[in-house]
């Protein structure tokens, strides 16, 4: 696919960086610095049909599909990536729910996803099973018409804020990853709590917390698909967030280069800009050709996506080579930039921060590649 996008794509581009850099771009440093998670941005995303962009009209989404969600992702993370990655948690759990959720789970926890009013967590990642999520222990015990879930889940984006998480346990304890089943748990369900909050490194502005499950009762009505499908759930909803991530790095990547070219043709040494200083000009000319291979390797992906055509292996190698490409572009942008660079008062060194968890969230660069190998492989 090129870079042909439909007048709608365009016009929805154009909405949304107008919004993220009126509204995101402003406070994005002082949300990074006392993290602040965006409650109020991400209403008016709400509003603007950002949430669940990918969702039909009459499930309360967007329906506007993946390639206008890439670039609306992208634009967001130009601006702040911290509200980019709430962005796309919640329309990543909206997917599956769309998919396989029942008309009674689509009307009363889709409709409030999709069109912003609800926030929503996935929550697959624990203590001791983080790559290997077929090794994960939670364990969900059917109880008459309940399931009862017992376990701790960590790692988990807007997990304090969420009305709803897509919550992954195990029902069967010796069919490994074909024992894991999916459940919707509401926020103050008797036994859920929000545990301890993260102090990481970048995407301060987003919130990372734990989960604790004791003895959390659910009717078995919020089992989403059937029991044994919990796996092939989150590797769904995994597919669609590598977009996401693809989109989120390309946003990062697109930062680094504007504000290094910006500080490279304004700064003077010597008697003369460093942008014509031929080892300035050419980190500039990698960047740049290393972000336009990741947005077309992200929006081919999310264009097979929204054909309804397989996509994984696309998928896996936008996220990354665009995160790569992001953690890349930004170590440039900070030695272009010197020592100021190193300030927390210039952009590159919050983009280098929250560059670095690309290659690790939503499946590590190595999880990818294990994916890209074994899908050429058993071809």
């Amino acid at each position: 696919m090129g870079v042909l996008l439909t007048v709608e794509q365009k016009m929805i581009r154009q909405m949304v960086r107008e919004f993220a850099r009126n509204r995101l771009e402003p406070e994005a440093a002082r949300m990074d610095r006392e993290e602040i998670f965006p409650a109020e941005q991400l209403k008016t995303m709400g509003e603007l049909g950002l949430m669940g962009m990918m969702i039909p009209v009459e499930h309360g989404g967007g329906g506007v599909g993946a390639v206008a969600y890439s670039l609306a992702i992208t634009e967001i993370a130009y601006a702040c990536a911290a509200t980019a990655v709430t962005m796309s948690v919640n329309n990543l759990t909206c997917d599956p729910i769309n998919k396989l959720g029942t008309a009674k789970q689509k009307k009363e926890i889709l409709e409030p996803l999709a069109s912003g009013r609800w926030l929503s967590s996935f929550a697959i990642t624990e203590p001791g099973s983080g790559s290997d999520s077929g090794s994960l222990t939670m364990r969900a015990l059917r109880d008459g018409d309940d399931y009862i879930l017992n376990g701790t889940k960590m790692f988990i984006t807007n997990g304090a804020y969420a009305d709803v998480i897509l919550t992954i346990a195990r029902t069967d304890p010796e069919q490994g990853k074909r024992g894991l089943t999916a459940f919707l748990v509401h926020k103050g369900t008797k036994g859920f709590s929000v545990g301890a909050a993260e102090d990481k490194m970048g995407l301060r502005a987003s919130n990372t917390v734990e989960l604790i499950y004791e003895d959390v009762r659910i009717p078995a009505a919020m089992r989403l698909g059937d029991e044994g499908e919990g796996f092939k759930i989150a590797m769904m909803a995994l597919d669609g967030g590598r977009v996401g991530i693809a989109s989120q790095s390309v946003g990062i990547g697109r930062a680094c280069l504007d504000e290094a070219v910006r500080y490279a043709s304004e700064r003077e040494q010597f008697g003369h800009p460093i942008a014509d200083n031929q080892a300035i000009q050419w980190m500039l000319a990698d960047t740049a050709t290393e972000l336009e291979a990741a947005k077309l390797l992200t929006l081919r992906a999310a264009d097979l996506k929204e054909q309804g055509k397989p996509f994984t292996r696309e998928a896996s190698m936008a996220k990354v080579y665009a995160s790569e490409m992001a953690n890349r572009a930004a170590f440039r942008a900070v030695q272009v930039h010197g020592g100021y660079g190193y300030s927390k008062h210039f952009k590159v060194e919050r983009l280098y921060r929250d560059a670095r968890i690309t290659t690790i969230y939503e499946g590590t660069s190595e999880i990818q590649r294990l994916v890209i190998s074994r899908s050429l492989l058993t071809d």
